[in-house]
């Protein structure tokens, strides 16, 4: 009877045996050997800074100008810094110790929701060499509290990095929502503000630089686990937060140094509508960032809000625009779709109108396509074409205020 040349099995212990020139092999040996060449493959082939092609800022922000519409200042910062840490990277590899050694930038973005933040890491994520993670920090609390340690960061970290400590030591992390963790008042807590402060404090080793004992599969810490040791000198942070209400920090110091008659001139070029662009770190004190972490976050920049020319090209102009999203949607079920003009310029105006930015072209786009989307693949219709009253009565439909909260 015919059996397994690996393991010994005969074919009734089998799912399937598979037939060679000389010999069998059963369906357990073959996932086994695939893990191991999975296990092999990653042990060979790690995150090798020698072999990478080192990108300039313009050829960075090249490529997210196919992604991200506007935001001219933000995706200079952020190509500028990746630019650099490549370059920290591949200088730390030469042994010449009379080298200059070159500090890292971490760099903190402000802007209001649905203005491109998030975007910007997930398409330079695309681009990159080197291990890279998005981490959330509203569920970050103290150490010994119900929620995640805040060494759970470098946890992700080594996780993308298939645990190759060297790579995951040179990678770059995003943390997302980092205004969530903001002081809860204007004086330091007499009560423990364990989201909060306590957090803030917490983030400052891991900026700054030092080596921190990571649990490896993440989750609490227990004092028999094996922990790994990551030093974070060379890991670049980059943080985002929408800061909702720091404009009115800013308008009280523009205010407060408004003097005499030649400083109200001044405040009369001040643009009301967009005083995210005055942002300065001292805003983000006021707003209830500590001192320590603003300085181990030295590259502030902001995202302007989405005007309506800016909404309007998002709908269509970048390589994953929401249209085409959908035109590639319903072309897999071999139904074409088509946008009229004005339906398009009514998207815009109801964006504009619930102020939620590029997320909310997405929350009108479905409250106007869920019907079709529903219907039309069982039907034998191959065609369907967006009108402005069909996206009118679309929308009109929806319940607005649920459609706001979205």
């Amino acid at each position: 009877m015919d059996k397994c040349s690996f393991c010994g099995r005969d074919k009734r212990e089998t799912n399937l045996l598979i037939a060679g020139i000389s010999g069998h092999i059963c369906d357990s040996c073959v996932e086994q050997a695939y893990e191991i060449v999975q296990e092999e493959t990653k042990k060979t082939h790690p995150f090798d800074l020698s072999s990478i092609k080192l990108l300039k800022p313009k050829e960075i922000k090249k490529f997210l100008d196919l992604y991200v519409i506007g935001q001219e200042d933000a995706k200079k910062i952020i190509s500028v810094a990746v630019y650099n840490h490549y370059k920290r990277l591949l200088q730390s590899n030469r042994k010449d110790t009379e080298e200059v050694e070159i500090e890292k930038s971490n760099i903190i973005l402000v802007g209001e929701t649905g203005t491109g933040k998030t975007l910007l890491a997930r398409t330079i994520a695309k681009l990159l060499h080197v291990p890279f993670t998005i981490v959330d920090a509203t569920v970050l609390t103290e150490a010994g509290y119900v929620g995640e340690d805040i060494e759970s960061i470098l946890s992700r970290l080594l996780q993308v990095a298939d645990y190759n400590l060297e790579a995951a030591e040179k990678g770059i992390v995003f943390i997302d929502e980092i205004d969530k963790i903001a002081r809860k008042g204007d004086n330091p807590s007499i009560t423990r503000d364990v989201s909060g402060e306590g957090v803030q404090q917490g983030l400052l080793k891991l900026l700054e630089g030092s080596v921190v004992n990571v649990p490896p599969q993440g989750g609490r810490k227990h004092p028999d686990q094996k922990m790994i040791a990551v030093d974070t000198r060379n890991i670049l942070f980059i943080c985002g937060g929408a800061f909702e209400g720091i404009e009115r920090k800013i308008a009280q110091r523009l205010n407060t140094t408004v003097v005499g008659y030649n400083a109200a001139r001044k405040s009369d070029i001040i643009d009301r509508n967009n005083l995210m662009q005055y942002i300065a770190p001292q805003d983000l004190r006021a707003f209830g960032m500590i001192p320590e972490i603003i300085g181990r976050l030295p590259m502030l920049t902001y995202l302007h809000p989405l005007d309506r020319k800016a909404l309007r090209s998002i709908l269509t102009e970048p390589k994953n625009a929401i249209i085409k999203q959908y035109v590639k949607l319903f072309q897999i079920d071999g139904i074409k779709l088509t946008f009229e003009e004005e339906s398009l310029e009514y998207i815009v105006e109801k964006a504009v109108e619930f102020k939620l930015g590029a997320r909310g072209l997405r929350s009108i786009c479905e409250a106007i396509m869920i019907d079709a989307m529903f219907e039309l693949p069982s039907e034998e219709e191959n065609e369907i074409n967006i009108t402005f009253d069909y996206a009118k009565s679309k929308v009109e439909k929806v319940n607005l205020q649920r459609l706001k909260a979205a």
